[in-house]
């Protein structure tokens, strides 16, 4: 080997050595960067020695692919529970103490205490009083189902807004990536920001990937519709302002196609919007058209010559049987009547039907009826997702059930998702992640091949001098 033939090695070895040691530094230096993919530099040899001849950049797509619908399942079933978790405060939190199921036997209970001491005008009026805490009850929880539809709504919107500024972003990662393979430059940084928004993307939108010539993607909805390909598909959705039980709230549209909301309570939503629709949609109008059936059930129990007698509402009529009248809960109240005269309630007259004229203080026949019959059968909307049959206290009770199974299911399948979703990004990263120390060891390795290269050249030197004394 000539002394030039070791000097241009020993260049070529610094060489190297340096764009190992960059690579190294920049792996360490996002550790902790959970859109980082580890870098390693791949070399080659050549007559002047080894070289970096690329950048490589670590991936596994199947895991990637894995983890973006991990990512999908987890977002919409959290923002599922999310929702649950909110009405459940608003109907007391774990022991539904506000719930009007509680308010519903506290008034039946008051009921009975009545007619077994109709003279008493203190229960009287604390029978009254009870009642408007039920009626109140029954409205402000439908109120409280508006407001969470509403509040999904909006939700809805901003997170379309999202997505689409997202899609944007993802074309301009996308042409990157595209431009830089072509080229056969390096294009891990842009394959690190393409992957980064793919990820917030299945936050909001269940996605899969179909990669193309020159690294191109095209990304499709979890239902096979075209989200990506080249140029942003358009996301659109019209919020609403205000929410009854009338309304019914617009969907979401990609490239006019709509998108579908989940179902059930370990839902099949994937992505945050999904999981929004089935809240705004399915679960909350559903508790509402409970509401609505065990109000309709109040002004039809304590009726009065066929109109409401102590509950009334905004329409002041009882409506038809075993039918969901939308909207009565909202504006269910105690008749005014009964608040000014408590024992209304014992002796009728709200609508002129008196059947105790004499004021008779042990007269019963009302209480005993009423009290009867909010302990027997009677029909409701079979829609309400509980039985058709059943007694109101009955029905009360199956509404709140109903809402714990469901609340219960989506926070177990919630830890569920979460977990496996960990389980993927941990897989993930063991392929893609950077290693403290892997990479320390590396320096290390890279450190001894730098005194190699060195020593070289000292001896290069050396043999130079000499050669150049000898001269002399």
């Amino acid at each position: 080997m000539s002394l030039s033939s070791a000097i241009a090695i020993a260049q070529s070895a610094f060489s190297t050595t340096a764009q190992q040691t960059a690579t190294v530094s920049k792996n360490i230096a996002n550790s902790g960067n959970a859109d980082y993919s580890r870098r390693m530099a791949m070399l080659g040899t050549t007559p002047g020695g080894a070289q970096v001849v690329s950048i490589y950049r670590a991936q596994n797509e199947a895991l990637l692919k894995q983890n973006l619908i991990g990512i999908s399942q987890s977002s919409a079933q959290s923002s599922l529970l999310s929702g649950l978790e909110i009405m459940k405060s608003a109907l007391g939190g774990n022991d539904y103490e506000s719930s009007p199921s509680t308010y519903l036997s506290a008034f039946r209970n008051s009921l009975q205490t009545f007619a077994s001491t109709p003279g008493n005008a203190t229960i009287a009026a604390t029978v009254v009083s009870d009642a408007s805490d039920l009626a109140n009850s029954i409205s402000k929880t439908s109120a409280a189902v508006q407001d969470l539809r509403l509040d999904s709504d909006k939700k809805i919107a901003e997170e379309v807004a999202n997505l689409n500024r997202l899609l944007a972003q993802f074309e301009t990662a996308n042409n990157a990536v595209r431009q830089a393979t072509a080229a056969g430059t390096d294009a891990t940084a842009a394959l690190d920001d393409r992957d980064k928004i793919l990820k917030q993307v299945s936050e909001l939108v269940g996605i899969s990937t179909v990669t193309r010539a020159n690294n191109d993607t095209v990304i499709y909805t979890s239902g096979g519709t075209v989200l990506f390909e080249t140029l942003p598909r358009e996301v659109t959705f019209a919020p609403k302002s205000a929410y009854d039980a009338t309304v019914t709230g617009n969907g979401i549209f990609i490239d006019g196609v709509p998108l579908a909301p989940g179902s059930g309570a370990d839902t099949n939503a994937q992505g945050k919007l999904a999981g929004l629709l089935q809240l705004r949609d399915d679960i909350a109008p559903t508790f509402q058209s409970q509401l609505d059936e065990m109000a309709r059930g109040l002004v039809t129990l304590f009726k009065e010559g066929g109109l409401p007698g102590l509950f009334t509402w905004s329409g002041g009529t009882v409506p038809a049987a075993g039918a969901v009248q939308p909207g009565l809960a909202a504006s269910l109240s105690v008749n005014p009547a009964a608040k000014a005269n408590p024992f209304l309630l014992r002796d009728g007259g709200f609508n002129g039907v008196v059947s105790n004229p004499d004021g008779n203080a042990g007269y019963t026949v009302l209480l005993d009826g009423f009290v009867t019959a909010m302990d027997g059968d009677m029909a409701f909307d079979g829609a309400t997702g509980l039985d058709a049959t059943s007694s109101i206290m009955e029905f009360a009770a199956s509404s709140i059930g109903w809402f714990e199974q469901i609340r219960s299911g989506a926070s177990t399948a919630d830890d569920n998702k979460a977990a496996l979703l960990a389980r993927t990004q941990e897989a993930l990263g063991s392929v893609t992640g950077v290693s403290i120390d892997e990479e320390l060891s590396l320096l290390l390795d890279l450190e001894q091949s730098y005194k190699a290269s060195a020593k070289l050249i000292s001896t290069v030197d050396a043999m130079m001098a000499s050669l150049l004394e000898a001269v002399r």
